[in-house]
């Protein structure tokens, strides 16, 4: 059964094929991002206008990645599903992606599988196989090549630690949509938190990498920061620790709490904006990998992945490696962040448990759709 996956949920567009949930056929990512960074984070009407330009031609670019011999008649013959994410996300981006599924869904004849993007982030772990063509001919896209995919396909109870810019939370999987919502933030996402602390610190967005890239410079243990304490156990908070980081700056270059945070970049010195970050890194993914093993300590599951952009974050995965008693088979970093395989993967197991296709000519978009 191979699905034709479709992401647009916030600036990145995406296409993908995936054939029986496990064998990646094609991934192409074209990204906004560029146009994005001189304003400090996702302008939603330059992201919604980019879907409009690329929409179409990754999808071709996909479907002429998994067929040796490409048609773009005949090829779509081999499909048997469209998936796409109507939420959660940006409305004027989940609404290119949705509108471009139901016509083809329609045009094509073929089912439509509505995706709840925060979930499907779960699902680029049960990719295991990839397809021997896979590879990115245009330099519009992202390259995306080399994958490291999960050895082997998660077996349930899962516990999933789901981490992004827009969302921190922990899920216990006893099946394939049977879950619960262990714990999630209540304020900043982890992910929103290293935004925020790259721009105190004068570096670009997106914060995770550039934070992580300048940590390495840095002394870890230079800064004490406060981890928040939640009265759900399983809960986040990011605020806090965020805060923290802006005090610790304002008392590093000797001023108080109302000397404005716009204007510290210019004051701090390289060394310390790097034991800055490399502090802020350390406690931010302890909070993470603290709550994890807590979780993974009293539920026992089989399996635990890591998803969302977070995910990639090598301090998160080395945290957990050396603390965890069981070895974590963590999926290529490529997948972690936004892409349209993780949507066809959900859709193809969604079809195996006989949830219903969604109606081409009503599904509707869903912004604040929550797991």
């Amino acid at each position: 059964m191979k699905i034709v996956g479709i992401e647009t949920s916030c600036d990145e567009t995406a296409a993908a094929v995936v054939e029986n949930g496990r064998l990646l056929l094609s991934n192409v990512v074209a990204s906004s991002m560029e146009m994005h960074k001189q304003y400090g984070g996702v302008v939603p009407e330059i992201a919604a206008r980019s879907h409009i330009e690329l929409i179409n031609p990754v999808i071709e670019q996909a479907l002429a990645e998994a067929f040796p011999n490409y048609d773009p008649g005949k090829s779509w013959e081999q499909i048997d599903a469209i998936a796409v994410t109507y939420g959660p996300g940006l409305g004027g981006s989940l609404l290119i992606g949705v509108m471009t599924a139901r016509t083809l869904a329609i045009v094509k004849n073929k089912p439509l599988y509505a995706v709840n993007h925060v979930e499907a982030h779960v699902y680029a772990n049960f990719l295991t196989e990839i397809g021997e063509k896979i590879k990115v001919q245009s330099s519009r896209f992202k390259q995306i090549s080399n994958y490291k995919l999960s050895k082997t396909v998660p077996e349930f109870p899962i516990l999933a630690l789901v981490v992004s810019g827009g969302h921190t939370q922990l899920v216990l999987f006893e099946d394939h949509f049977n879950y619960k919502v262990l714990g999630r933030t209540g304020d900043d996402a982890v992910g929103e938190a290293y935004d925020k602390v790259a721009k105190i610190l004068g570096l670009p967005y997106p914060g995770g990498p550039s934070v992580e890239k300048f940590a390495q410079k840095g002394d870890s243990l230079k800064y004490k920061l406060p981890k928040a304490k939640m009265p759900e156990k399983y809960d986040f908070s990011y605020s806090g620790l965020k805060t923290a980081v802006l005090r610790a700056a304002q008392t590093a270059i000797g001023e108080d709490y109302s000397f404005p945070s716009y204007q510290l970049a210019d004051r701090l010195k390289n060394a310390q904006k790097a034991d800055l970050a490399a502090s802020f890194n350390r406690v931010a993914m302890e909070v993470l990998v603290d709550k994890t093993i807590l979780a993974y300590n009293e539920f026992a599951p089989k399996s635990l992945v890591i998803a969302g952009g977070v995910a990639a974050s090598p301090e998160l995965r080395e945290q957990i490696s050396q603390r965890l008693p069981i070895e974590i088979d963590y999926t290529d970093t490529k997948l972690c962040t936004d892409n349209a395989a993780m949507i066809a993967t959900n859709a193809y197991y969604q079809i195996q448990t006989n949830k219903p296709a969604a109606n081409p000519k009503t599904l509707e978009i869903n912004p604040s759709l929550q797991m």
